[in-house]
């Protein structure tokens, strides 16, 4: 896996993913939406963390500064 994601998509998916956890856990969102939103959330730390979307591999996007 080639990373193809820039610091700026990394940290906006990781504030994000801390911002539905936190609604989360504050039970501002509940059912079904909150675990829906707890799902991207757990998408989101997971690409961010590693640096590759396959959405982005999939669609040709790079937003990875060379």
């Amino acid at each position: 896996m080639k990373k193809n994601m820039g610091s700026l998509d990394t940290m906006i998916r990781i504030v994000i993913a801390i911002i539905i956890g936190a609604l989360y856990f504050t039970t501002t969102i509940t059912g079904t939406l909150a675990i829906i939103a707890l799902v991207i959330a757990v998408i989101f730390v997971i690409t961010g963390f590693i640096g590759f979307c396959p959405l982005y591999a999939l669609l040709g996007i790079n937003t990875l500064k060379k």
